[in-house]
């Protein structure tokens, strides 16, 4: 018998990951709507990590979101990687908290939303602090709009993901 050289959850970190990264590699191809605004499709393995993975585990899957994504687009040096990481944490600390404590109030959906929002003003302040100045909060209801409607897309689309998928009933198992 053969033995993986990866521990169970860490294999699960890494699939993940890579499901992050061809996500984020997919959703490039894509016309922004907004210039740096992105639907957050790279966001869909970090929902259904959050019923699987512990806390820490969850914050290394997004910095490999992180880092993956600066690395494919080439943003590693530039503003672009403080946005994303600070968006990115955001988001991610927001998913952890309203799955331990509310997840009997939130579906996938609404986690994802309040994630996106919460992604948004973050990048909204930094945007503020370090480039635009004031003048950042007048794009900020157009950025809030697209962030809601970008939440709900990839709400759903992890729910489906979470119901529908070979993998995921495999991951079900693994769950605490």
């Amino acid at each position: 018998m053969r033995r993986s050289l990866l521990a169970p959850k860490e294999a699960v970190i890494a699939l993940l990951g890579a499901l992050s990264l061809f996500l984020a590699a997919l959703e490039f191809l894509f016309p922004k709507p907004v210039p740096y605004m992105r639907l957050g499709l790279a966001n869909i393995p970090l929902l259904i990590a959050l019923r699987v993975l512990s806390v820490r585990q969850l914050l290394v899957l997004a910095l490999l979101k992180v880092c993956g994504q600066a690395l494919l687009h080439g943003t590693l040096g530039s503003y672009v990687f403080l946005f994303s990481l600070g968006g990115s944490l955001t988001s991610v600390i927001t998913m952890m908290l309203l799955w331990r404590i509310f997840r009997h109030h939130f579906t996938l959906v609404g986690i994802s939303v309040l994630s996106a929002l919460a992604s948004n003003v973050i990048q909204a302040l930094l945007s503020i602090l370090f480039i635009f100045g004031r003048q950042a909060l007048t794009i900020l209801p157009l950025f809030l709009a697209i962030g809601m409607v970008g939440g709900i897309i990839v709400g759903l689309l992890a729910e489906l993901f979470w119901q529908r998928s070979r993998f995921v009933a495999a991951l079900k198992n693994m769950a605490p």
